[in-house]
């Protein structure tokens, strides 16, 4: 079995702590095992590998997350980055083509595709391998995971039963999120929840783009990435499929990707430098800053906090947070990649003058990072902790050590190595 893991997101329903480029699936905060905190991907990484299907495991996810999966997940992981985002037809179609044409995999091998971010139990992944019984045994070409209600729910789809024969589970039909009454009969008919996860044969999803392009080789699929139709896998291929059968799963399944849910599932307590102090109901709070957040005599209140931003919200009203984020075109404070992590402590632009960025930087042992300085700009660092090497194309080495300062001018393209885990501010300024 090849597993994809789609990892998608636009980072704004769990802001401040997500953003364009730290999307929910990264935050560290589920309770891992032996008590270290987790994220959404590390569990799910994780679990796939205690289900014993870890072995052939790809990631489809955009350019901007590269830095974040290597980071968590570590380097020998599998990642097919997308150009640009076209949704998950043309995702789960760029990593099956990667998996044909670049790792040669047999068009007859099964490959399941499921969410990154999934919250789950471990029978959720056994599943998987039910699932990939039922390809091998050609009883259909798709297998859909259905994921057994627990309530009427408007935010999902749901699959409708159709026939079971010999102990096959034949789909009959689909419904788009239905209003609450609706979804009560449904799931007294029996409907799950569509969850998003697919199993199919490789040369069943090759068959189907080439009616979308007639390119041969991975290269120029990528190259040719945006002609692709941006539609979903379920539009596009489930909805037009005629052999569709089900594996029903009953067990736990979240998706965790609004305050009001993850609160509840965490419970009320506090994460970081903070304090509840004579409660008057749930508060829950999440803090990332280095200063503390004391919550005093609250009730029924989400605080989340990062360099990003605060939020102080209802759990109810939570779900609307993207419509109310988006508008602000906020300016992104925090980034993890691959050599560290960067915080922008200060951002001053003066009218008709300099503008000013000044960034706290954090670089693991023998980590090295690129950077350029323009036409107009200058670069000043000072090394808090650790040891850096800064290099300069030209071949000109400066070993810096705490407190060692060092200007560097405009139009310079120059390297840093960090020799030990490497804490030094970063002060940009442009004309």
């Amino acid at each position: 079995m090849h597993i994809i893991l789609l990892s998608g997101g636009s980072g704004k329903r769990l802001w401040p702590l997500s953003n364009e480029v730290r999307s929910k699936q990264f935050l560290p905060i589920l309770q891992g095992k032996e008590g270290r905190q987790e994220s959404m991907v590390q569990r799910v990484y994780r679990q796939i590998q205690e289900a014993g299907l870890g072995s052939n495991v790809t990631i489809a996810a955009g350019k901007a997350q590269h830095d974040a999966l290597k980071s968590q997940l570590g380097d020998a992981v599998t990642i097919v980055l997308e150009p640009e985002r076209r949704d998950t037809f043309p995702a789960i179609a760029l990593s099956s083509a990667y998996l044909s044409w670049e790792k040669h995999v047999p068009s007859d091998e099964v490959v399941v595709v499921l969410p990154v971010d999934v919250y789950a139990d471990l029978g959720y992944f056994k599943t998987l391998g039910k699932m990939e019984e039922l390809v091998k045994k050609n009883v259909s070409d798709l297998v859909l995971m259905g994921i057994t209600p627990d309530h009427p729910s408007e935010k999902y789809g749901y699959i409708i039963r159709g026939e079971e024969i010999e102990g096959n589970q034949i789909v009959k039909s689909f419904v788009e999120k239905p209003e609450k009454e609706k979804a009560e009969t449904l799931i007294a008919e029996g409907a799950c929840w569509n969850g998003g996860v697919f199993a199919f044969r490789l040369g069943y999803l090759m068959q189907i783009l080439k009616k979308h392009t007639d390119v041969s080789t991975y290269q120029q699929l990528y190259e040719t990435y945006t002609t692709l139709k941006k539609i979903s896998f379920d539009y596009e291929v489930v909805e037009n499929a005629t052999s569709i059968s089900m594996v029903p799963y009953k067990g736990k399944w979240k998706d965790l990707g609004t305050w009001d849910i993850l609160a509840k599932e965490l419970g009320p307590g506090c994460i970081g430098k903070c304090l509840i102090a004579e409660p008057s109901g749930d508060t829950f709070i999440i803090n990332e800053l280095d200063i503390p957040i004391v919550a005093l005599g609250t009730g029924n209140l989400v605080i989340a906090a990062s360099p990003d931003g605060i939020l102080v919200s209802s759990p109810s009203k939570s779900p609307v947070l993207k419509k109310y984020v988006d508008p602000m075109k906020l300016r992104i404070r925090h980034e993890e990649l691959l050599w560290g992590e960067y915080t922008v402590i200060d951002a001053t632009e003066v009218a008709d003058g300099p503008k000013t960025c000044t960034k706290r930087v954090a670089m693991t042992a023998n980590s090295f990072r690129e950077f350029s300085s323009h036409e107009g700009s200058e670069t000043v660092l000072v090394v808090i902790q650790g040891e850096i090497e800064v290099q300069s194309y030209a071949g000109q080495l400066k070993q810096m050590l705490p407190l060692d300062t060092l200007k560097i001018g405009e139009n310079h393209d120059f390297a840093i190595r960090s020799t030990k885990d490497s804490i030094f501010m970063e002060i940009h300024r442009e004309a």
